[in-house]
């Protein structure tokens, strides 16, 4: 029976766990390897950075009078040393914005698996939570989530950053033939190449943000917002506003990391459904409350020929058939002021609305959406968070 019991597989709390470790390792594992590379690249770029700057100054050394063919010689080493220069400092940008995302990651598993183990050990040394077996399928459902998590990233990573910095590559290449070739169109395909290492650049700065914003745990919920409402005002080319009342505070990490995402995801979808205005505000009362309203400017209805209609009272002395035409009117003026409303109103997406709702149950926030779908309402209570961040 012993022999049994020491063989039989680990199950529950035990199985998550164990992965959890795996994964760790292979964490700690792949940051160490990022650090190598993001130290080898660092020498490479510094080493041809300084190539680049001496065949330069060598170029600019040159007087009018100067052999044409050391002119060209020197100015196709500097056209190739800059693509290198420029494509080393791009590879260091993103293996640091990599191995930040990795900590990250890491920092979170570790925690993850200190409060499981934690939750494991048996209460008074005897028994306890670590006896009972989780169920299989909320262990699934965990490690589901860690899979589509990552599946999530690979997907964003292979769409953005990776897709532009084959087309760096592809660019290099122009370059590289042309250089021989035909010198002055080479540099103009030099500077393309600077631009598209400069918008991969800021795509990867983005997609890191995104990932999981690092001025979140920096700074805080209310830089991390004001930047997401700037950023991505800025991409959909619409007006958003925002605004934070009182004196704002630090919150418990899940909390915290839980109103931006439920935030960021309501500010995505509004900008999603074509609005003219959206404002954010946050209030640090007695408790926490965000509101996130989406308008969309509607035109003033028409509704026929500038005829004064009479009031209610005077249409009671017109003759039937006048009053039924009165009537109307009125009504289509109604249905009409009716519709411009409704046009006003830009509603949240249901998938996103679902997703809200999931997220601030798991961390005791109260969700409400109001105005026909248009007007998103978080509340959290603050006395109860203050009290939770000092005793964490």
């Amino acid at each position: 029976m012993a022999n049994d019991t020491a063989t039989k597989p680990a199950s529950g709390l035990d199985a998550l766990a164990s992965r959890l470790a795996d994964d760790l390792l292979t964490l700690d594992k792949e940051l160490s390897e990022v650090d190598l590379l993001i130290s080898q690249a660092t020498a490479e770029a510094a080493r041809h950075e300084a190539r680049r700057s001496s065949v330069a100054d060598k170029l600019g050394g040159l007087t009018s009078s100067a052999d044409i063919n050391d002119r060209l010689e020197q100015t196709t080493a500097l056209v190739g040393l800059t693509k290198r220069s420029a494509l080393m400092e791009t590879q260091v940008e993103v293996l640091d914005g990599k191995r930040r995302a990795l900590a990250r990651y890491r920092d979170a598993v570790a925690d993850y698996l200190e409060k499981l183990r934690a939750a494991g050990e048996p209460a008074g040394g005897v028994g306890g939570a670590g006896d009972e077996p989780m169920a299989p399928a909320v262990a699934r459902l965990l490690m589901g989530a860690q899979e589509d998590l990552r599946r999530e990233i690979a997907r964003a990573m292979h769409d953005g950053p990776a897709q532009s910095l084959t087309n760096i590559v592809l660019q290099a290449q122009i370059v590289e033939r042309l250089v021989g070739k035909d010198p002055e169109a080479a540099a103009g395909e030099v500077q393309q190449l600077v631009s598209m290492v400069q918008q991969t650049l800021d795509a990867t700065k983005t997609f890191i943000f995104d990932v999981r914003p690092m001025v979140l745990d920096d700074l805080g919920l209310v830089p991390t917002l004001r930047r997401a409402t700037r950023e991505r005002g800025r991409r959909a080319g619409i007006t958003v506003e925002f605004e934070s009342m009182g004196q704002d505070q630090r919150l418990p990490m899940d909390l915290e990391s839980g109103m931006f995402r439920m935030l960021d995801e309501a500010l995505a979808g509004y900008l999603g459904e074509g609005p003219d205005h959206v404002t954010m505000k946050l209030d640090w009362s007695d408790r926490l409350t965000a509101n996130v309203v989406a308008t969309r400017a509607v035109a003033e209805p028409t509704s026929g020929p500038d005829v004064a209609i009479p009031t209610e009272e005077a249409g009671k002395n017109l003759p039937p058939a006048l009053a039924a035409l009165v009537e109307d009117r009125r009504s289509a003026e109604r249905e009409a002021a009716a519709a411009a409303v409704r046009a006003s109103i830009v509603v949240l997406p249901t998938s996103t609305w679902r997703e809200i709702q999931d997220r601030a149950a798991s961390v005791g926030v109260d969700a409400e959406l109001r105005a026909d779908g248009g007007h998103l309402h978080l509340a959290a209570d603050l006395p109860a968070l203050e009290a939770a961040g000092e005793t964490a």
